[in-house]
């Protein structure tokens, strides 16, 4: 009777936890990603919408589109700030494990502009290196040695459906 008890008290220990869970696929990005080994390459052969809103009453929002085949990566990035005038284009770039590095085409006051853009996904987020003013000629760029510290929430792609059809 004892060992029987032993194992059924031992086989629920096991089982009790703090009752928190982790998913190495939607491991947090905020932050220096590149140590976090949890973290999975993307599916090769995906749809994905994302959303980062912020301001003081998260009144500017920037959306990405990814589509993903293979190791190519496009879409559409939209930098819709309130009161500034916005940023509409496509991506295209590439895939190599789950940091993307892409250029943005864009346009913003009627004329068109571009600038190189460094993703890092996971399953249900994705994380931007942020921009800095390039001293040079005042115009913004990534900043290649910062971490990815602009984080998007995955989204149903409402920012980019026109009348019930996708807008690309």
């Amino acid at each position: 009777m004892k060992p029987y008890f032993l194992v059924c008290a031992l086989a629920l220990a096991s089982c009790a936890g703090n009752g928190e869970k982790k998913s190495d696929t939607t491991a947090n990005v905020s932050g220096d990603t590149t140590a976090k080994s949890e973290m999975k390459a993307p599916a090769q052969k995906m749809d994905y919408c994302f959303i980062r809103t912020e301001g003081t009453s998260n009144q500017d929002t920037t959306a990405v589109h990814l589509l993903l085949k293979g190791d190519k990566v496009t879409g559409e990035m939209k930098w819709l700030p309130k009161e500034k005038d916005s940023r509409k284009g496509t991506l295209n770039g590439t895939l190599t494990g789950n940091e993307i590095k892409a250029v943005w085409s864009f346009m913003q006051e009627g004329m068109k502009d571009s600038m190189n853009v460094a993703f890092k996904l996971s399953g249900q987020e994705l994380a931007q290196k942020p921009f800095k003013v390039n001293a040079a000629d005042g115009r913004q760029i990534t900043d290649d040695a910062a971490r990815y510290t602009l984080t998007y929430k995955l989204d149903n792609c409402s920012q980019f459906k026109t009348a019930g059809k996708p807008a690309m």
